[in-house]
């Protein structure tokens, strides 16, 4: 049987690690020392290393951490130039198998450009990195909110039970600004007052699911009518279509203080 816990890293960060017969397989370690002390604590042996994308938050660890261990580091090949530790590249639609699951890598650009996302569809799980976030997206440092909006779909798509493991504790923040949006919106209500006692209690307010996300995710949600009356009134325009509603809600977004 497999589990899987979430250590905290830097100021927000979440270095999802999954253990199986003694072994254990962690996603973007950004800081080796949380690892190994994990590892040090729970007698595992490393197996393997997952990688969505090059930001050092997720990758600072690597090179500490393969040279103690010698695992393979799977991740995307259109990121390989600035991710050197990587061992085995990585293109959409390939599988990965390690500590005994399967994954499909995803490709989810927008966020970067060569970002990618594991499914483990048996176990319905999903490690997105910085694409998909509880009520939120990633930035779009490298990509356009047409990549990232179709990179958004392509995860929306997958079953909804499908259990949403996403690298930042940003769940608080992202509701805010879906409550900006959609104030009225019972399912995002819920999730707020959900959400709030999970923090208050010192709890991670992930993993969340897909289903939920579709429900009160705003990034998820441009072609529901008041979301886009919402974001047309904050551009002071009408809107053409919902890929200029999604464009219009991460812009409200990057310069929204709650």
């Amino acid at each position: 049987m497999t589990s899987i816990h979430a250590l905290p890293a830097f100021a927000d960060n979440y270095l999802w690690t999954l253990v199986h017969d003694g072994g254990a397989v962690v996603v973007d370690p950004g800081d080796a020392a949380v690892v190994q002390r994990f590892l040090d604590d729970e007698g595992l042996r490393l197996e393997a290393i997952l990688v969505t994308h090059h930001h050092a938050d997720h990758v600072g660890g690597l090179a500490e951490l393969r040279a103690r261990w010698h695992v393979p580091v799977y991740g995307p090949r259109a990121e390989a130039a600035r991710i050197p530790q990587l061992s085995v590249l990585l293109d959409d639609g390939d599988t990965v198998e390690a500590g005994g699951s399967r994954y499909k890598v995803l490709a989810v650009p927008g966020h970067t450009l060569g970002h990618i996302a594991y499914h483990d569809a048996e176990a319905r799980r999903l490690f997105c990195g910085d694409t998909l976030f509880s009520a939120g997206c990633g930035r779009l440092f490298e990509g356009t909110p047409a990549q990232m909006q179709q990179s958004l779909q392509r995860l929306a798509a997958l079953p909804d039970a499908t259990a949403v493991h996403c690298t930042h504790e940003y769940t608080l923040a992202n509701l805010a600004f879906a409550m900006a949006v959609e104030p009225h919106n019972p399912a995002l209500q819920t999730r707020l007052a959900e959400a709030r006692a999970q923090r208050a209690a010192g709890r991670p307010t992930l993993p969340s699911t897909i289903g939920d996300e579709k429900r009160y995710n705003p990034f998820l949600r441009a072609a529901v009518p008041a979301v886009r009356s919402a974001a047309e009134l904050h551009a002071g325009e009408a809107l053409a279509n919902d890929g200029a509603v999604f464009a219009a809600l991460r812009r409200w977004k990057d310069g929204f203080r709650s």
